[in-house]
C-alpha cells in the first residue's frame, strides 16, 4: 500500500520515549520508534518530529517555581530527547538534523524554516526541540506551529492511548472512543487531544490531527498508509 501523505509532522511525548520506566530515555524504545520512521521514509514520506520533555521535567507542574524559568527548563528537557532521537535515527540508517527554537549552536542547528524544509526535501528527518521557544506554550502548540510552517499534510500525535475518548478510559470502562471529531467539538467539550491553543492553531490552518497509540510503533506506518486507526480531528 502506498503512502497517503507526503509530509508528516509526528508529535511524540517525552513519556513515549521513557518506555515502561516512566522517566528518562529507554533507548530500546527509541530504536523501535526510529525503525518504524525509517519504514515511512523508505516509502518516500518526509518526516519531521516534535518531542516533549515530560520524561524529565514538566514546567506546568513545577509548583512554587517561576513559570517562565520552569518552562525554560522544560525546553532543555526536549533537547535531551531530540538528541536521543537523532542518535536513534542515525543508528537505523537515517540522516537526522536537530533544530532548536532557542539557539545552542554547539549541539544543534537554530530553527530556520527554509533550512528545515530543505532538509526534508533531501530525505533527512528533522527533529524540532524547545517547542515554540517561548514560555506558556506547550510542545503541542510547538507541533502545530511547526506543522503550519513546513506545510505538513497532517500531525500524528503518538500517545499512550489508542484515540480520543469522551472520558478517561482508564477510570471509566464505558468511555466511548471517537473515530472522527471536528476541532470545535474538541474545544467545546474540553477533550484532551491537544491544549486549546494548539487545537485552535490547527483549526485556523486546516491541519488535521491523528491521535493513536505508540505502544506498537508500527502504528506510525499504518497511519502513513491511511489505515483506520486512532481518532482523526479535522
Amino acid at each position: 500500500m502506498a503512502a497517503k501523505y507526503k509530509r508528516v509532522l509526528i508529535k511524540l511525548s517525552g513519556e513515549a520515549l521513557a518506555g515502561e520506566k516512566g522517566t528518562g530515555i529507554d533507548f530500546d524504545k527509541v530504536l523501535e520508534v526510529c525503525k518504524s520512521i525509517k519504514k515511512c521514509t523508505d516509502m518516500g514520506v518526509q518526516i519531521a518530529l516534535v518531542v516533549g520533555g515530560g520524561n524529565f521535567w514538566r514546567g506546568r507542574s513545577s509548583g512554587q517555581m517561576d513559570r517562565t524559568r520552569a518552562d525554560h527548563m522544560g525546553m532543555l528537557a526536549t533537547v535531551i530527547n531530540a538528541l536521543g532521537l537523532a542518535d536513534g535515527l542515525e543508528q537505523v540508517g537515517l540522516t537526522a538534523r536537530v533544530e532548536t527554537a532557542i539557539e545552542m549552536r554547539q549541539i544543534a542547528e537554530p530553527y530556520i524554516r527554509n533550512k528545515a524544509v530543505r532538509h526534508l526535501e533531501k530525505g533527512r528527518v528533522v527533529v524540532f526541540g524547545c517547542g515554540t521557544g517561548n514560555p506558556f506554550f506547550s510542545t503541542d502548540t510547538g507541533a502545530a506551529l511547526r506543522a503550519a510552517e513546513i506545510g505538513a499534510d497532517i500531525i500524528f500525535k503518538a500517545t499512550n492511548v489508542d484515540g480520543v475518548y469522551d472520558s478517561d478510559p482508564k477510570t471509566n470502562p464505558n468511555a466511548k472512543k471517537y473515530d472522527t471529531l471536528n476541532y470545535i467539538d474538541v474545544l467545546n467539550k474540553g477533550l484532551h487531544v491537544m491544549d486549546s491553543t494548539a487545537a485552535s492553531l490547527c483549526m485556523d490552518n486546516e491541519i488535521p490531527i491523528l491521535v493513536f497509540n505508540l505502544a506498537d510503533p508500527d502504528n506510525i506506518v499504518r497511519a502513513i498508509k491511511g489505515e483506520q486507526i486512532g481518532t482523526v480531528v479535522k
